[in-house]
């Protein structure tokens, strides 16, 4: 299997000090204009992707579900994770950019 790039720019992001995880921190980074780019796993509850798809529109961040919980959680260095914000600019674009790739 090869190596997920997306996962992989996550896990930098991570290291770098630049993701908000899990619900409460990524709610409060988008709502504090911190967010330059929120991510949702695809197995995370319908509400819970309704009310980040809708935040996300109403504050013109960029919103994208991928990968699963776990997927999420580990590239970070944590368990399970269903959320989570990319608050450095330059990371966030380069991801944005790496995942509009992997959707065409």
């Amino acid at each position: 299997m090869k190596p997920d790039k997306v996962l992989s720019m996550i896990g930098i992001a991570a290291r770098a000090g630049s993701i908000a995880s899990g619900e409460f921190s990524t709610e409060k980074a988008a709502k504090g204009g911190r967010a330059y780019l929120v991510i949702l796993a695809k197995d995370a509850s319908q509400n819970t992707k309704k009310h980040f798809s809708d935040m996300c529109a109403y504050r013109e961040i960029p919103y994208f579900e991928y990968a699963d919980k776990k997927q999420l959680g580990n590239c970070i260095g944590k368990e399970y994770r269903a959320s989570l914000a990319v608050t450095d600019e330059n990371l966030g674009g380069a991801i944005i950019k790496r995942l509009t790739e992997t959707e065409n």
